[in-house]
C-alpha cells in the first residue's frame, strides 16, 4: 500500500487501535491507559499536520477498502475533510487531557476512554468520507460510541437524557438513510464531488424527487445538528460529565450533524443546483430561525451547562446559515466558523466544568465573586465568552465578518440582521455570568475552601482552558496568516466557487 492510501487509515486508526486496547485494561491501570490515550492524540495530530503539508502542496490520500459491492469504504483527505479532521484532532488532544484530570478517582474508565477513542475515530471517519455511503456508516458508529458516553454516570437523570438521545438521533439516521437510498437509486454510486455537485448532471425531471431528497438529507444531518425542532436531545445530555459535554459541543456529534449538510449542499447536490432547487432557501430560514430561538432559550436559563447548550443550539446554525447562502463570503464564514465555534465552545464547557469539578457550583447565580478564587479559569471562559459575542479581535468576529459580508453578497439583508440580533443576544446571556464572576462579592461556603493542588485546580483540568482560550485570541489576531484555518476555509471556497 503506497503512502497516499495508508495516511488515512493510519489517521483513523490512531484512535481507534488504543480505543480498542483500552476496553481490555483493568480498572486500576491508570497509567497505562492515559500513555496509550495519550500516545493515540499525538501521533493523530502528527499525522493530521502531515496530510495538511501534503495537500497544500497538491498531494492526495484516499484509499478504498471493498465492503458492500459498488459501495466500499472509501476514505479521502481533501481540503474539507481536513478542515474537520485537524479541529478533531487538536481538540481531542487537549480533551484527552482533560478527561484524565476530570474522571481522576472515577469508576468505569476503561469503558469511558474505549468508547471516547471510538467516538473521535468516528468523526475523523466522517470527515475524511469520500462517498455517502462511507459517511453514513461512519454517523451510525458516532451514535453508537456517543451513547454510553451520555450515559456514563449511569444514574435515572442520564439514563433519560440517554433515551432522548437515541430517540432522536436514531430517527434522523432513519430518515437519512431512506434519502440515501433513494438518492442512489436515481443515480447510481457516485463518491462526493470535488467542485461541483456529484448529481447535478441528473435530467431536470428528476427535480422534484432530488429537492425531497435533500430536505430529507438536510433533516438527518439537522437532527444531530440540532436545528429546532430537533434540538431537544442536546440540552438533556448536559448530564453527561464535562468532557463528554465539550466532545459533543465542539468535536463530534453537532459538528457531524452541520458537516453532513456542507457536504449535501457543496458535495453531492452542488450549491447551484441546492439553490435552483429551492433546497438552501429552506435551510436558511430554519438556520436562521435556530440561532435566535437558541439564544432565547439560553437567556432563560440558570443552569450553566444547559446555558451553554441552548448558546451551542444557536453558533451551531451560523455554519449552516453560512451554508445555505450560496456564495464564496457565506461559505468561508460558515466553515471557518466550524472550527472557531468548536475552540471557544470547548473553551467555555472546560471552564464549566472546572467550576463545577473544583467547587461544585453549577448555576449561574452561583457564581458570585468566582474569579478571585479560580482567575485563570474565570479569564479563559471570559475570552471564549466575548469570543462568542464576535468581539473584535477574537476569532468570533472573524466568522461573524464574513458572515455579514456574505449575507450582503447574498442579497440576504435578513440574515445580517439574524446575526446582529444573535450578537446581542449572546452579549445578554454571556455578560451577566461574566459580571457576576467578576465584580459580585463572594457569598457562599465555596470560597472558604482551599484548592487541594498549588494551582486553583488540577493542573490537567486547568492547562486545556488556558490553552484554547489563547488559541481564540491567536486565531483572531493573525487570522491573516498563512496557516490559520481562515487561509484554509479560503482554498475550499476557491473549490466550490471557481472564477
Amino acid at each position: 500500500m503506497t503512502l497516499q492510501g495508508a495516511l488515512p487509515l493510519a489517521i483513523l486508526g490512531s484512535s481507534l487501535l488504543p480505543g480498542l486496547i483500552i476496553f481490555f485494561l483493568a480498572e486500576p491501570h491508570r497509567r497505562g491507559r492515559t500513555w496509550l490515550n495519550m500516545a493515540g492524540a499525538v501521533i493523530k495530530v502528527l499525522l493530521v499536520a502531515g496530510a495538511l503539508l501534503g495537500v497544500y502542496h497538491g498531494a492526495t490520500f484516499e484509499v478504498a477498502v471493498p465492503l458492500v459491492p459498488d459501495y466500499p469504504l472509501l476514505l479521502r483527505l481533501d481540503p474539507l475533510a481536513l478542515l474537520f479532521v485537524s479541529l478533531s484532532a487538536v481538540l481531542w488532544l487537549l480533551t484527552t487531557v482533560y478527561a484524565v484530570g476530570y474522571l481522576e478517582g472515577s469508576p468505569n474508565r476503561s469503558r469511558f476512554f474505549g468508547f471516547f477513542s471510538l467516538c473521535v475515530s468516528a468523526t475523523v471517519g466522517i470527515a475524511m468520507a469520500g462517498n455517502l455511503f462511507t459517511l453514513f456508516f461512519f454517523y451510525e458508529v458516532l451514535t453508537l460510541s456517543t451513547y454510553p458516553l451520555v450515559v456514563h454516570r449511569e444514574t435515572e437523570q442520564s439514563l433519560r437524557a440517554g433515551r432522548i438521545y437515541l430517540a432522536y438521533v436514531m430517527t434522523g439516521s432513519a430518515v437519512l438513510l431512506g434519502a440515501v437510498v433513494w438518492l442512489h437509486a436515481l443515480a447510481g454510486p457516485f463518491e462526493f464531488a470535488v467542485s461541483g455537485g456529484a448529481v447535478d448532471h441528473l435530467d431536470a425531471e428528476h427535480r422534484p424527487a432530488l429537492l425531497a431528497i435533500f430536505l430529507l438529507m438536510v433533516g438527518g444531518f439537522g437532527v444531530k445538528a440540532a436545528l429546532v425542532p430537533m434540538h431537544r436531545w442536546l440540552p438533556a445530555a448536559m448530564v453527561a460529565p464535562a468532557p463528554v459535554s465539550a466532545l459533543l459541543h465542539a468535536v463530534a456529534v453537532v459538528k457531524a450533524g452541520a458537516f453532513g449538510i456542507a457536504r449535501t449542499v457543496y458535495d453531492v447536490f452542488g450549491a447551484e443546483l441546492a439553490h435552483d432547487l429551492g433546497g438552501t432557501t429552506v435551510l436558511a430560514a430554519v438556520a436562521g430561525f435556530t440561532i435566535i430561538y437558541g439564544s432565547l432559550r439560553a437567556l432563560q436559563q440558570d443552569d450553566l451547562k444547559r446555558r451553554l447548550a441552548y448558546s451551542t443550539v444557536s453558533q451551531l446554525s451560523y455554519i449552516v446559515l453560512g451554508v445555505s447562502l450560496v456564495g464564496p463570503l457565506a461559505t468561508i464564514g460558515g466553515l471557518v466558523h466550524l472550527v472557531h465555534q468548536g475552540i471557544m465552545k470547548i473553551t467555555l464547557f472546560f471552564a464549566a466544568g472546572n467550576l463545577a469539578e473544583t467547587l461544585h457550583l453549577h448555576k449561574v447565580s452561583e457564581l458570585d465573586g468566582v474569579g478571585r478564587r479560580m482567575p485563570w479559569t474565570m479569564a479563559a471562559f471570559t475570552v471564549a465568552a466575548f469570543g462568542m459575542m464576535s468581539a473584535p479581535p477574537l476569532a468570533g468576529f472573524v466568522s461573524e465578518w464574513f458572515l455579514g459580508l456574505g449575507a450582503l453578497e447574498g442579497d440576504a439583508p435578513w440574515a445580517l440582521a439574524v446575526l446582529l440580533a444573535s450578537s446581542l443576544l449572546n452579549a445578554a446571556y454571556f455578560l451577566p455570568v461574566v459580571y457576576r464572576g467578576w465584580f459580585r462579592p463572594r457569598r457562599g461556603p465555596w470560597h472558604e475552601n482551599l484548592p487541594r493542588h498549588r494551582l486553583e485546580t488540577h493542573p490537567w483540568l486547568l492547562l486545556p482552558p488556558v490553552i484554547t482560550a489563547g488559541m481564540v485570541i491567536a486565531l483572531g489576531l493573525f487570522a491573516a496568516s498563512v496557516w490559520s484555518p481562515l487561509t484554509w476555509v479560503r482554498l475550499i471556497a476557491a473549490q466550490e466557487y471557481p472564477l
